[in-house]
């Protein structure tokens, strides 16, 4: 099942166990090779693939793993892979859109010690950090910090403040990251090309901060699941370019398709309201009401104002459930 990842961050960009306050290789043991499989029909399997790996972090002593949730999105079967090359399965519990986390519970028993868990709002741009993947030290990067701030994907996605770490570790996606405790106070979700911020060319990864994850931790100890919040999703990919936000392209079938917004198309209103970036268009989006609101938007095509009604949907309607064990 486990497969030799046939890379390694360089010798010199890897931590230091003798400078380290923790044992670094007691902590590396906390995260698992995470692969999972996607239905070819799956609503996700066109843009993220049928077959995904990434890295998946154990963060209590009763198999509950925390990584990023595109790697669990659909996921029919997955396999949670210790460094011993031992193999678990596993259910996802929840891909939350908000934050972004993915959350996933081992069927069979994981002999290690979870991580403990962090604070994100304690970590400061210029701190020193290990970002590593699962696979050893050989898979962990000495980084740091260096900012801090709010971050819009085009998928209908905003953090008030996410973390920016450089240099840019190979293999990101679920990826621990580590402060000077050897506490979790973050999960890589992105490889990026202006890590600093201030349109400086820098690669690095956007890090979705542990203190987003809490509420979800509570609820699965207190309920079993997470409490989803079902947002207004429209269903397009919008992009910023020369100031104006420009959809990119539209989910198939997804509510902005059926409603007739085309690639191509310039956002300039949202109910009446201009929009400046990518983090205002969503938030005005968000603020008309829950999922199946309907929301008016003012486009321009072809050098022409087009007034188009997207009644919007909860993206969790368009994907597969996975497969209860």
């Amino acid at each position: 099942m486990a497969e030799e990842q046939e890379w390694a961050i360089a010798e010199d960009n890897q931590p230091r166990p003798e400078n380290l306050d923790y044992d670094l290789n007691a902590a590396l043991s906390s995260l698992f090779t995470l692969r999972s499989e996607i239905p070819e029909d799956g609503f996700t399997a066109h843009a993220l693939g049928t077959e995904r790996a990434g890295t998946a972090v154990l963060i209590n002593a009763k198999g509950l793993l925390l990584t990023i949730g595109y790697l669990v999105a659909e996921a029919q079967t997955l396999w949670i892979i210790g460094q011993d090359g031992a193999a678990v399965e596993g259910h996802a519990i929840a891909y939350d859109f908000t934050t972004g986390f993915g959350l996933v519970q081992a069927l069979g028993p994981l002999p290690y010690l979870p991580l403990p868990v962090g604070s994100s709002s304690s970590v400061h741009v210029g701190d020193r950090v290990v970002l590593a993947s699962a696979g050893g030290i050989e898979h962990a990067l000495a980084a740091q910090v260096v900012s801090k701030r709010e971050f819009a994907g085009y998928w209908e996605y905003v953090l008030d403040e996410a973390m920016f770490t450089t240099p840019a570790h190979p293999f990101w996606g679920g990826a621990a990251l580590l402060n000077d405790k050897g506490e979790l106070v973050g999960i890589g979700s992105l490889y990026v090309g202006d890590a600093r911020g201030h349109g400086m060319p820098s690669e690095g990864n956007m890090i979705v901060p542990i203190d987003l994850a809490k509420p979800l931790l509570e609820d699965v100890a207190n309920q079993g699941r997470i409490s989803i919040q079902s947002r207004p999703w429209l269903g397009f990919y919008t992009a910023e370019a020369e100031n104006h936000l420009i959809v990119a392209g539209v989910a198939p079938n997804g509510p902005a398709e059926k409603a007739g917004v085309e690639t191509g198309d310039v956002v300039l209103e949202v109910a009446g309201s201009p929009v400046g970036d990518l983090a205002d268009m969503f938030r005005t989006i968000w603020s008309l009401g829950d999922a199946g609101v309907t929301v008016p938007l003012t486009l321009v095509r072809d050098g022409q104002r087009v007034q188009i009604k997207v009644p919007s949907a909860d993206r969790n309607d368009f994907l597969k459930t996975p497969r209860m064990h």
